[in-house]
């Protein structure tokens, strides 16, 4: 089937009428409102079908006569709880919970993916372009027609009726994936939902709290509740301080919140803080040794102790430089570090 994707933006377009955020007044090139026609004859939402076309998922996918499948989920619309067939093509607002192409990865692991209903819910172009390379999708300009029968893994024509090239990539191409990532950053710097939206893309995550539960302490109890939350449902999770069996053993991708609260789970086993520390830098030793041979990806966040005031006791100092010196140990085997400041990101 051909999808001429005449607009790839949100309801009201991209930049929208009237806004003056910063979004919309960077912008380089405007999206008009979301819309496509497949084949010259089905518009979306597909409803009644004409002969040779079914339509199926609620009318947001589409299957053609020749055997070429669409799934079509702009902004407010729900992916189908249940795929009838795997799409080859999948249409998606990313903006959005992007982990609901993670779930629906479980299905059509091989689906080529294009972002829609672009708008200015993303700061900018340019970290429009981030997200969608760890996500392992693509945006294309208004006007692009895509053809659901190219096999998977190759160039699909991008061309816009100019005949200009965008110089997008394949949908169908490899998410950007690093062995070993470390994100830093300071409290509430946003360093765990950049975390998270790392992975958002990946079918299959284990989430490694590494904090206590909050018992006894409500304060913390909503910052757990808050975090279980805004977890994506499909993910796994595991609590515990046991990092190096988690790392070693893993056989999906780990996102390990955080190694500060490790830490501290570390010191308090040891009952370090008042007496012998070497146990905790044994901890250390043992879990930089596991880092530079994980097995798969993984994500790790940690706070960055190095810019506060000086602890004014011993406990607190040791605690800040056995921190300070876990990170910079990962850091130096890791293929991505990064420093979140009000959630904008400073490569390191």
């Amino acid at each position: 089937m051909k999808v001429l994707l005449s607009g790839t933006a949100g309801g009201s377009g991209w930049p929208e009428p009237g806004c003056r955020c910063a979004s919309c007044s960077g912008l380089t090139a405007g999206r008009r409102p979301f819309e496509l026609l497949v084949d010259g004859l089905v518009a979306f939402p597909f409803g009644e079908a004409p002969p040779g076309y079914r339509a199926w998922g609620g009318g947001l996918g589409l299957t053609g006569p020749d055997g070429g499948t669409l799934l079509c989920v702009p902004p407010g619309h729900e992916p189908p709880a249940r795929l009838p067939v795997r799409p080859d093509l999948v249409l998606i607002d990313l903006l959005d919970r992007p982990e609901r192409l993670g779930r629906l990865r479980r299905a059509c692991p091989s689906a080529q993916v294009v972002a829609v209903g672009l708008d200015h819910r993303v700061r900018s172009e340019e970290e429009l372009a981030r997200r969608l390379r760890l996500w392992g999708a693509v945006a294309v300009p208004d006007g692009t027609e895509l053809d659901t029968a190219v096999p998977d893994g190759t160039q699909l024509d991008t061309a816009v009726p100019d005949g200009t090239q965008p110089g997008v990539s394949a949908p169908g191409a490899e998410r950007v994936r690093v062995r070993r990532a470390l994100l830093l950053g300071g409290s509430r710097s946003g360093k765990s939902g950049e975390a998270e939206l790392r992975l958002a893309a990946e079918p299959h995550v284990t989430y490694v709290a590494t904090g206590p539960a909050g018992t006894g302490d409500g304060e913390w109890a909503d910052r757990v509740r808050a975090h279980r939350e805004r977890r994506p449902e499909h993910w796994a999770t595991v609590e515990t301080t046991d990092l190096v069996t988690a790392v070693g053993g893993a056989t999906t991708p780990l996102l390990i919140d955080g190694l500060g609260t490790w830490l501290a789970a570390v010191f308090d086993e040891h009952g370090a803080w008042d007496g012998d520390r070497a146990p905790v830098q044994r901890r250390c030793d043992e879990l930089v040794a596991a880092w530079r041979q994980a097995p798969g990806p993984v994500v790790a966040v940690s706070d960055e102790v190095g810019m506060g005031v000086v602890p004014a006791t011993a406990s607190g100092r040791a605690f800040r430089d056995a921190l300070g010196r876990l990170n910079e140990r990962l850091a130096a085997e890791s293929e991505y570090v990064a420093l979140v400041v009000a959630g904008r990101l400073l490569e390191l």
